[in-house]
């Protein structure tokens, strides 16, 4: 009878192990198709090493069973910590990190043998990163904001630059100013249509006081 039961029990935990590795493969192949620092493979990894402790974590702490499963928040943590790197002028890489961080709960769910929530909420994450990207592109089409770095020849020529986003109807604020042999670069914060930002590219590239710009 005994044996049965370990038999029975081994099975179904193989299974809760599969379904996580198949769970972690959805949310990898959304990552890896859109090119992103952690793929196909970290996400099935993250999933099921989720899964397996949690398991781990119901059949050896009996008296505690959260402890394990409370140290696998804090190593997941340091995980997601991996793929936030500082851009030229943004923070890149928290989805990525955070999508890390709701893939080791889906893990723990199945590991849990909770299979319906981690089924919806694989669902709410692909969700997430798929169809709401719609949304955001939506918003910044309306309400796009960038910093750009364009150098200039001449420190009057700030005022030049002002006056060209107010033709292209943007909100402007000078972040900084840094002057090096004999140019002056500067950043600055544009708000606005996404359709004025490309107009405001096309004439930077044509516009003979601008010597270089970056956003």
């Amino acid at each position: 009878m005994d044996f049965l039961q370990d038999h029975y029990a081994i099975k179904n935990e193989l299974l809760l192990i599969l379904i996580s590795v198949i769970l972690g493969l959805f949310i990898g192949a959304e990552r890896e198709y859109r090119n992103k620092s952690a793929g196909l493979r970290t996400f099935i990894l993250v999933c099921f090493g989720a899964c397996l402790f949690t398991i781990l974590s119901i059949k050896i702490g009996v008296a505690n069973p959260d402890r394990l499963a409370a140290n696998i928040i804090t190593g997941i943590g340091f995980l997601g910590a991996g793929v936030i790197f500082k851009g030229d002028n943004k923070i890149e890489g928290i989805t990525t990190a955070t999508t890390i961080w709701a893939t080791a709960s889906i893990g723990m769910a199945v590991g849990s043998g909770y299979i319906y929530i981690a089924l919806l909420g694989t669902a709410l994450v692909l969700i997430v990163l798929s169809a709401l990207t719609y949304l955001q592109n939506f918003i910044d089409n309306f309400h796009k904001v960038r910093e750009y770095r364009i150098t200039l020849t001449h420190s009057e020529d700030i005022k030049y630059c002002e006056n060209i986003f107010k033709e292209y109807h943007l909100n402007y604020q000078m972040i900084k100013q840094q002057y090096s042999q004999g140019s002056l670069a500067v950043i600055w914060r544009l708000t606005g249509k996404n359709t004025h930002h490309e107009e405001v590219i096309r004439r930077l590239v044509d516009d003979p006081k601008i010597i270089a710009y970056q956003f």
